[in-house]
């Protein structure tokens, strides 16, 4: 599989479990995952079981129907861009966010060695802190 349909194949699954799946076995197992300083789940992450802890747990558990559209893609060499948009509503204050986002993978050999957000989080933190 060419580095751009298995990055896709991380995001276009069935369902959100399906691309869990795919992310798993896309990353290798010391992939490091940073989530960009100003996001509520900023930091590096090395390996699915942290990535899955400190992300992927608290999206499901602090958001109601949060979710990540994919505009577009650009894939060069042994990096794909993948952006778009999040949306949903923070648990606690009921505000919704829509931001702007663009994820950079890197990778090598048939696996993701690196993982990095980039992302417009002045909406999410408006409404974590109920503005």
């Amino acid at each position: 599989m060419d580095n751009l349909s298995l990055i896709k194949s991380t995001y276009e699954g069935a369902n959100a479990q399906e691309n869990a799946r795919n992310t798993a076995a896309a990353l290798a197992a010391d992939a490091r995952w940073t989530e960009a300083a100003g996001f509520p789940y900023a930091g590096t992450y090395v390996g699915f079981d942290a990535i899955v802890e400190n992300v992927f747990k608290r999206l499901a558990t602090e958001w109601d129907d949060f979710q990540l559209k994919i505009e577009d893609y650009v894939a060069q060499g042994d990096k794909v861009f993948a952006y778009g948009n999040y949306s949903g509503i923070y648990k606690a204050t009921g505000l919704p966010m829509n931001a702007r986002v663009a994820h950079l993978w890197t990778l090598a050999d048939g696996k993701v060695t690196h993982f990095e957000q980039f992302v417009d989080s002045h909406t999410v933190q408006l409404a974590i802190a109920g503005k």
